[in-house]
């Protein structure tokens, strides 16, 4: 994720069922600060805003969203990538943490946030998020349930359809805009979107701040069945094993950001085009350099 430290974000709205949320998120990633903003009062516009409305009106300041996906790719790469893969390096760096707005809170406090794309806005070069909260489910016995806006589901299947609800109504439009220049059918598109859901609270997850990534995988794999409509395939989480018989977890990502288009030799772990020896292999390096041998 390119997304750079953020500053403390603002003091959430009293009373505000999800400020908890926000704040472990914001302690755990650095790299994303989330402002709440009371009820009914706008999200910022420009000064390096951008409205998730105005990502899905898919206009001029999409084109500017995407310039400096352009610009990056550049930068680092040292050559242009095609149109398509630079649309799909935004939508993933919108998507990512606009789902963490929705799963951590249900994830951490079984709260679902409602968020319409006219509730959110996103500042890419600071790493913030801006949002309003007017709307949220939660389960019998929440004390948040006495809260204005406040809806009450009766158990944990019907909570999760409201996770999935929740980032399909923001997303959607969203798809509408991105989707002309990525030049993708709607399954591939909701496939996305599908990854996007499972690897950022997977990742976040699995932060110091955090600390329950199995945990996540069980309850990414209870929301994430299959013959979900209009997400595509499961969570699909798997477990390889290492070199000494070790439990080594990874996914199979429902799409490909198409990156090796840019480094043809260089492709995320979890990609459909990564074999399996060679996920064992990077999967170990990386359990090496985090926990090395006395």
């Amino acid at each position: 994720m390119a997304l750079t430290s953020a500053s403390t974000s603002a003091p959430a709205p009293v009373g505000s069922p999800v400020a908890d949320a926000y704040a472990r998120l914001t302690e755990a990633y650095g790299g994303l600060g989330v402002i709440e903003r009371p009820a009914h009062e706008p999200v910022p516009r420009g000064a390096g805003w951008v409205g998730a409305d105005e990502l899905a009106a898919g206009g001029a300041a999409l084109d500017a969203f995407l310039a400096w996906d352009e610009a990056q790719v550049l930068r680092d790469y040292g050559h242009k990538a095609r149109p398509d893969v630079v649309a799909g390096f935004g939508l993933h760096r919108y998507a990512w943490p606009l789902c963490l707005l929705i799963t951590l809170p249900w994830f951490l406090h079984r709260r679902v946030p409602r968020l319409r794309a006219d509730m959110v806005a996103f500042h890419r070069t600071l790493g913030r998020m801006s949002v309003r909260v007017e709307t949220f489910v939660c389960l019998p016995g929440d004390p948040a349930a006495a809260l204005p806006g406040a809806r009450v589901v009766p158990d944990e299947e019907a909570l999760r359809a409201e996770v999935r609800a929740a980032v399909a109504e923001h997303l959607g439009p969203v798809l509408e805009g991105f989707g002309p220049r990525m030049r993708r059918g709607r399954r591939a598109l909701w496939g996305m979107v599908t990854d996007e859901v499972v690897e950022s609270l997977w990742y976040v997850a699995s932060l110091p701040g955090i600390g329950e990534e199995q945990r996540a995988v069980a309850e990414l794999e209870a929301l994430l069945p299959g013959a979900t409509a209009p997400y595509t395939g499961t969570a699909g989480f798997r477990t390889l094993s290492g070199p000494a018989g070790e439990e080594l977890a990874t996914r199979d990502r429902a799409g490909c950001c198409f990156f090796y288009t840019i480094r043809p030799d260089d492709t995320c772990v979890t990609c459909p085009r990564t074999c399996d020896t060679d996920r064992i292999a990077r999967l170990t390096a990386a359990a090496a350099r985090t926990h090395p041998s006395d």
